[in-house]
């Protein structure tokens, strides 16, 4: 689950792209790990501490010849409270990579969430994503959108059903190179190593599990402490009081930067791809460095 924009499966479509490898329809099978750190509590607290826990990833995906491509993800969670079973994507999209100057594809997914006790209930269930990169330059720049949106219901404390609607739009802007390297061990083999930097923006009205949030697990809500000096009243001096104040940042801003480094190794139908990142939130209460690794593998049937 990277921090932002492409997945590693739309990485290595690229990979055989700028290999010049002969566009063929193909199933491809994989299994995803890792620690992302999205998933803290059923209840979303603004100034609860990032916490991480591990999770599987089953998926199976059709990518056509054309460029047009299905899939379906599992999630299952690692040493969850109920129901590890917590979510499942349907995705379809687009990828054109038929131009070596450059890249673009769109994509739309559904989520599926469980009443798990592991992740706050959001209504993003619907998400709308779009990206370009142009790689003639040693730096390739790129710009992805993601926009989310749905409804959910949810009862209130007096045993009340509401249906809570709600969206949220991001902008990533990317900076990466890739490393291409052939031949290793074997003549069909290849290793493509890629880092990225991001800085996201956008908006942070829900919890949500887009591309681009995936590492954000609650609001951004900030605490302020101020302190203010005033008389005690007894002619004995001054005392402290400490006033905390609570606000909402959803609005449309910087949210994030990160850094990461991912890699695919395919050999022969079998694909390996670690990556790691780092990332800093420039929103909420917790604004420190935080790092997550995820890996898959898959076979190409």
């Amino acid at each position: 689950m990277p921090a932002a924009g492409q997945s590693l499966a739309e990485l290595e479509r690229q990979l055989d792209s700028l290999l010049n490898q002969p566009a063929k329809s193909e199933v491809v099978i994989g299994l995803g790990f890792g620690n992302n750190p999205a998933y803290g509590g059923k209840a979303t607290d603004p100034f609860r501490p990032v916490t991480t826990k591990p999770f599987l990833s089953p998926n199976v995906s059709y990518n056509h010849k054309s460029g047009l491509y299905a899939s379906v993800y599992g999630y299952y969670l690692l040493n969850a409270t109920r129901k590890p079973w917590f979510e499942t994507d349907l995705s379809a999209g687009y990828d054109y990579t038929k131009n070596r100057d450059f890249l673009t594809g769109v994509s739309y997914t559904h989520y599926f969430y469980a009443d798990s006790s592991d992740i706050p209930a959001t209504p993003i269930v619907n998400e709308a994503f779009a990206y370009f990169f142009y790689r003639k330059w040693w730096l390739e720049p790129g710009l992805s959108l993601d926009f989310g949106w749905g409804k959910t219901k949810e009862k209130t404390d007096a045993g009340a059903e509401r249906t809570i609607t709600g969206s949220d739009f991001n902008m990533i802007f990317d900076v990466r190179h890739s490393f291409i390297f052939m031949d290793l061990l074997k003549n069909d083999d290849a290793l493509l190593i890629m880092p990225v930097t991001s800085l996201t923006l956008g908006t942070a009205n829900y919890y949500s599990n887009l591309k681009s949030t995936k590492y954000v697990s609650r609001s951004t809500m900030i605490q302020q402490r101020k302190k203010k000096r005033g008389n005690n009243g007894g002619g004995g001096g001054t005392q402290e009081e400490e006033i905390i104040s609570v606000s909402d940042n959803t609005g449309f801003q910087p949210r994030a930067i990160d850094l990461g480094l991912r890699m695919s190794y395919i050999i022969g139908k079998v694909a390996i791809s670690p990556s790691y990142t780092v990332f800093k939130l420039l929103q909420g209460g917790d604004t420190g460095i935080t790092g997550y690794f995820t890996a898959s593998v898959s076979v190409t049937l």
